[in-house]
């Protein structure tokens, strides 16, 4: 951001996370109280953006096998000689959106109470 800005500045999003990253505006009489909040957002922005990197890895590299194995129990392969790549359906796709959830139920709710303690911190 340019020097003279008064404002947070927003990024594009990442390309491992999707999350947008921010770069916090420090102004110059940033008081003590200021301080911490803005530290806390950063520290919770880079606690954001490694449970998301992590999750849509794990995400992506789970999809790519599910499609695998049940393209390989049909007796398909990935890319067929037709030069068009073989896909599942929505039906057995949502098999594997559903496990995926489900294995993965108590992260996301470990990650939730985590974002919940910040904001209950700072904004009540």
């Amino acid at each position: 951001p340019p020097a003279h800005s008064r404002s947070d500045w927003i990024g594009p999003p990442d390309k491992h996370s999707n999350l947008r990253p921010v770069i916090f505006y420090v102004p110059p009489q940033e008081s003590p109280l200021e301080r911490r909040l803005r530290e806390a957002r950063q520290e919770a922005q880079a606690c954001d953006q490694r449970f998301w990197a992590r999750h849509n890895r794990a995400f992506c590299q789970e999809k790519e096998e599910f499609i695998y194995s049940r393209l390989k129990a049909k007796g398909l392969e990935m890319g067929a000689e037709t030069g068009q790549k073989a896909t599942l359906n929505a039906e057995e796709m949502a098999d594997f959106y559903k496990d995926f959830l489900s294995k993965n139920f108590r992260k996301h709710m470990q990650y939730n109470r985590y974002v919940e303690s910040i904001y209950f911190t700072f904004y009540i």
